[in-house]
């Protein structure tokens, strides 16, 4: 049992209208009574929420201070209820966070991204400059394979090359401009 002494019922409130002298020592009581075992047990309900478990204990305390007149002041009994009282405070609690949206703060107006479409734009021009920096056939092959999304037998037919030769042309050409966009801090 957490509880080493009975609370002296002269520290219980009598009416709402109370001795300040007396309530001050009765919530002292209770605090010093069962504050931190009551603390250790909410903490175990909360997740180990510290804050929150703080505020249960002080609700929970409250509580008891202001039913002081109706209470049984027996250690054993007191502790019960008071468990009982911090376990729905802590019920309480869930069920409001579960009804309430979650609370994030607004952004401030210049980080709002809004689309627009200059990433794609930067984009374009960071790959077409890329591609300039390629050879004339290694440009070719992509403009024709990539750029105007024709298969590697079109492609060959247009430039009057084997596929083959598209082919070893499009693999050592994306490996160049691959490099290319690495040296722009484009690609990884």
């Amino acid at each position: 049992m957490p509880v080493r002494r009975q609370l002296d019922s002269r520290f219980v409130r009598q009416d709402s209208y109370g001795d300040p002298d007396r309530d001050d020592h009765l919530i002292r009581e209770l605090y010093q009574e069962f504050g931190g075992p009551l603390l250790r047990q909410v903490r175990k309900t909360t997740g180990n929420d510290l804050q929150w478990a703080e505020d249960v204990v002080q609700e929970t305390l409250v509580r008891a201070w202001r039913n002081s007149a109706k209470l049984t002041w027996e250690p054993g009994l007191l502790w019960a209820w008071l468990l009982t009282v911090a376990r729905r405070i802590v019920i309480d609690g869930r069920r409001r966070r579960g009804v309430r949206p979650r609370e994030v703060e607004a952004p401030e107006e210049d980080t709002i991204a809004v689309p627009d479409g200059s990433d794609r734009t930067l984009a374009a021009i960071v790959v077409a400059d890329a591609l300039r920096g390629l050879s004339a056939q290694h440009r070719e092959v992509i403009e024709e394979t990539y750029l105007r999304d024709r298969t590697v037998s079109e492609a060959a037919e247009i430039l009057g090359i084997p596929p083959g030769t598209v082919k070893s042309r499009l693999f050592y050409a994306l490996r160049a401009l691959r490099s290319a966009l690495k040296e722009r801090g484009v690609a990884s």
